[in-house]
């Protein structure tokens, strides 16, 4: 039996191992997945998915931990039959009867250097002749698996090593010269003004407001240098695009002319790793449900080979991404009905193409016939709208082209600061706390009359601002604070603003604007006390909680009792 299941093991093994020579393509990765049952995973969580397909259609490079654990795999399928089988070998104990640590040394130290010697006996040992004191050398402890059967494996005569999970994401930078030099320099100024500072003593207020001032521009370019060195060129996620489309377009069989434009935009290293995920579904969506086969196209008069096209901008402080296809584009009524199906949308309801075609994005939602390995779980558009969203605070655009196709289009903003670090902030007085606004966020400030204050009929309270009304939010009695601003006209009014949602906060006062530290928290407060609360803010002189504007808006937009 052991014969049988490793005639059934080795060919795994073999494939996989080919994984090592050169340099892969996706249709040996694929087919090495394939073997293991790997590809036929159910696994609840979109992004592991994606994990899995990116590495399966070659985005991902084959090294030499992602081959180890294949082959682990390979192992585990070979205990596997064999406990079925009855025949697994039980481990052996890792080391004989304890013994004394003295002795234990010795022995080890003499099997160390002869392999065939025997281990002396303990008990065999006269009691009346006295050992030297023999000193014990660091002897690495045996690892329990070297004792365990059967060793036929090839994964057991790999060497061991300590993989530890890797991120998904950029771990080079490539910096020009004259930008590094340009930040010692900064630094070096840096110092030198501390220390100016420093030793100024009481030589008059005129020094310290003077070398405070070069103190702040030499902050300012320092801030700005170490920025421009975090930019990354869209080039490094768009250039494996390409491999994936032909991967793609090849399995699907489908002729693709897959075009790139603004690869040399450059962008926070953040942002770019947050876009490698959703641009593999966009890709794939553009592929499966856009073009249309060779035979179709040509029969509607088209070209047989299909566009793909992925292109990206900058336009003030938003960056735009953008994948187009010309293929059959959007089906509304499709669409709609699938919803209306879902419950989605109440039949009969009068929506727009634009409002309809929106409903792609709701998680687990899919027009695919059926499922395959690209199409039809539903967890595609789902991740991209959530990374898009949620991890950018960006939006998403759907629309169909007048010559046919579709193009998906990605806005970012620039200006979004992560939520620890820099960033531009309103520093107000609520009750008898100061609170950190993201300046981000922020639309207007102004002071309000009573008659723009309008009572809604569940008890809350609505503002108009231009025309147009916002939710009305007391901070001090959503927080509960102490109010010291019971009067609407004594305060002023926030306007805030995070994707569609939007709001309008009353403060007591707004003390001024300036940049701050965001630090996080050392403890899940957030989760705790359930406050939206971004982290804390460093000012200088004083501290202050920061809040989270999204988790803000979110609460005041979530339906009662959810």
């Amino acid at each position: 039996m052991r014969e049988l299941v490793n005639q059934c093991v080795e060919p795994m093994e073999d494939k996989i191992l080919l994984l090592e020579e050169g340099r892969p393509g996706p249709e040996a990765v694929r087919e090495a997945l394939d073997i293991l049952g790997v590809t036929h995973l159910k696994l609840a969580s979109a992004q592991v998915t994606t994990l899995l397909d990116m590495f399966a259609d070659g985005i991902t490079p084959v090294n030499e931990e992602l081959v180890t654990a294949l082959l682990r795999i390979c192992e585990a399928h070979r205990k596997f039959l064999l406990a079925l089988a009855g025949v697994l070998d039980q481990p052996r104990p890792a080391c004989p009867a304890p013994q004394p640590e003295a002795e234990v040394g010795t022995a080890a130290a003499l099997a160390s250097t002869s392999p065939g010697a025997v281990l002396p006996n303990p008990d065999l040992a006269d009691p009346d002749v006295e050992e030297p004191d023999v000193e014990e050398p660091d002897v690495e402890e045996p690892d329990q698996d070297q004792f365990q059967a059967p060793a036929t494996g090839i994964a057991d005569r790999q060497p061991e090593q300590a993989v530890q999970p890797g991120r998904q994401g950029i771990t080079s930078i490539r910096v020009p010269t004259e930008r590094l030099d340009s930040l010692i320099e900064l630094v070096g100024k840096l110092m030198v003004t501390f220390a100016v500072l420093s030793q100024s003593g009481t030589r008059g207020a005129t020094l310290s407001a003077s070398t405070l001032a070069e103190l702040d521009t030499v902050i300012t370019g320092l801030q700005t240098q170490v920025d421009a060195i975090r930019l990354v060129p869209l080039r490094q996620i768009f250039l494996p695009m390409n491999r994936l489309v032909q991967s793609l377009a090849q399995k699907m069989q489908k002729k693709v002319r897959f075009s790139i434009r603004g690869d040399e935009l450059a962008l926070d290293k953040s942002i770019v790793e947050c876009l490698n995920e959703p641009l593999v579904h966009l890709l794939r969506n553009a592929l499966d449900h856009g073009l249309e086969p060779p035979e179709e196209r040509a029969a509607a008069g088209k070209d047989e080979t299909g566009s793909v096209n992925l292109s990206a901008w900058r336009k003030g402080d938003t960056a735009y991404v953008e994948v187009a296809d010309d293929g059959r584009g959007i089906n509304a009524a499709r669409v709609r009905a699938k919803a209306e199906e879902r419950g989605l949308a109440e039949p009969g309801a009068q929506l727009t193409e634009a409002e309809t075609i929106q409903f792609i994005l709701h998680s687990g939602f899919s027009t695919a016939e059926k499922v395959t390995s690209v199409s039809g779980r539903g967890v595609g558009m789902d991740a991209v709208a959530n990374a898009v969203r949620a991890t950018l605070g960006g939006d998403i655009a759907i629309a169909n082209l007048p010559a046919g196709g579709s193009s998906f289009t990605l806005s970012i903003p620039l200006s979004r600061s992560v939520n620890e670090g820099i960033m531009d902030a309103l520093v107000c007085r609520v009750g008898d706390q100061t609170l950190i606004l993201p300046s981000r966020d922020v639309l207007e400030i102004f002071a309000p009359h009573q008659a723009d204050v309008v009572a809604l009929p569940d008890g809350g309270e609505a503002v108009s601002v231009r025309g147009q009304l916002h939710h009305l939010l007391r901070l001090c009695r959503h927080l509960d604070l102490t109010e010291t601003c019971a009067e609407v006209t004594r305060g002023l009014i926030i306007t805030v603003r995070r994707g569609e949602v939007g709001a309008a906060l009353l403060v007591d006062e707004v003390l001024r604007q300036q940049q701050v530290v965001v630090t996080g928290f050392t403890m899940p407060v957030q989760e705790i006390f359930g406050l939206p609360i971004l982290g804390f803010g460093m000012m200088g002189e004083s501290d202050a909680l920061v809040l989270d504007i999204e988790k803000l808006l979110g609460d005041l937009a979530a339906p009662p009792g959810a």
